[in-house]
């Protein structure tokens, strides 16, 4: 889901491959490089290509990227992914702005001696998703005529789609939508005290009755229908910056 990329007028691109201790994703249709330019009159670095945990990487690799933005003098971090919904008024292609999060990863990022520099040892959760830029959000979406829905995201290490079970479990647990990625890094971000936005695109139901067998393929056209909506919302939060 990069088509914010292209609405960023770059001034400098740079492979990961090409980054001292940075991953390379493995995954397809996630790209493999920094981004650095200008977006709604803001400077932004965009990564295009994330790393996933199930990809074999540690949390401490997979959260490397947000601990260099935190260096490189970046204080609000926007986050976006795609999720299964589990609340039964989502619908596939739903924009979805994430309130709070579930972690279900079996590794901590933080797990292992502390860096005071960096953090606290104990970090705040209470508000790891920053309501004004969540209100905001809804704001520029009305104004749009776009429709999205607030929930919480439930994160976990993947590769495997979730089971029906695991779905129900995860819907009676709170959760909204579930996904493999975000979490990680967006508790890294609150432990640096970085401001945090973060968006997803319902690509498929985990609803009793709704389920389907998907694949890869299948979420990323879903993702793409659906990221114009999600790119705009997007675009203006970090103008109004």
């Amino acid at each position: 889901m990069g088509g914010l990329v292209n609405e960023i007028t770059v001034e400098l691109t740079i492979p990961y491959s090409q980054i001292p201790d940075f991953p390379v994703s493995t995954v397809d249709g996630h790209s493999g490089q920094l981004i650095f330019g200008q977006l709604g009159g803001k400077n932004v670095l965009a990564m295009q290509g994330r790393f996933h945990y199930y990809e074999g990487y540690s949390m401490k690799e997979v959260t490397f990227p947000v601990r260099v933005m935190k260096m490189l003098g970046i204080n609000t971090l926007f986050v976006s992914n795609a999720s299964g919904g589990l609340n039964p008024d989502y619908k596939v292609g739903d924009v979805i702005i994430i309130s709070d999060h579930i972690n279900f990863f079996p590794e901590h990022p933080l797990r292992g001696k502390n860096i005071n520099e960096l953090g606290t040892r104990f970090p705040d959760m209470s508000k790891s998703y920053d309501p004004h830029l969540r209100n905001r959000a809804k704001a520029i979406a009305l104004k749009n005529g776009i429709a999205v829905r607030e929930g919480v995201y439930v994160g976990v290490s993947g590769p495997t789609f979730e089971t029906p079970a695991e779905y129900l479990m995860f819907r009676h647990l709170g959760a909204d939508i579930v996904g493999m990625s975000t979490v990680p890094e967006v508790i890294v971000a609150r432990h640096m005290e970085m401001t945090v936005f973060g968006i997803s695109i319902v690509t498929d139901s985990g609803v009793p009755g709704q389920i389907v067998e998907i694949s890869h393929e299948e979420v990323q056209e879903v993702a793409m229908k659906a990221e114009p909506n999600m790119t705009l919302i997007l675009r203006e939060l970090v103008a109004g910056l």
